[in-house]
């Protein structure tokens, strides 16, 4: 972590690195700073598509379902622009998992 912090202070603006950083804190059940990393990186590259997904899983498993159906619907029409289409079907299955009775 303390790598990708270095590179962020090199390159506040990079998304990957951000990501990655992300990654790390949910790997270390810091969902909250997760999120707020993730929730970040989105108003600044709203075309990076697996933000939207990681940022719906963290949202789920914070018990927050409503927010990962958004995040996760916002995400799977990023992913129709950007021709993710594996992400989006990730995201889809989600979803469609969330609201099947």
């Amino acid at each position: 972590m303390a790598k990708l912090r270095g590179f962020l202070e090199t390159d506040p603006d990079d998304s990957f690195t951000t990501y990655a950083l992300a990654l790390e804190h949910a790997a270390l059940g810091e969902h909250d700073k997760a999120v707020e990393l993730l929730e970040a990186l989105l108003k600044r590259d709203p075309r990076h598509v697996p933000a939207y997904q990681q940022l719906g899983y963290l949202y789920l498993d914070l018990e927050r379902p409503q927010a990962a159906q958004a995040i996760l619907r916002r995400g799977i029409e990023v992913s129709i622009r950007e021709n993710d289409h594996h992400a989006g079907s990730e995201m889809q299955d989600t979803l469609d998992a969330l609201e099947t009775p």
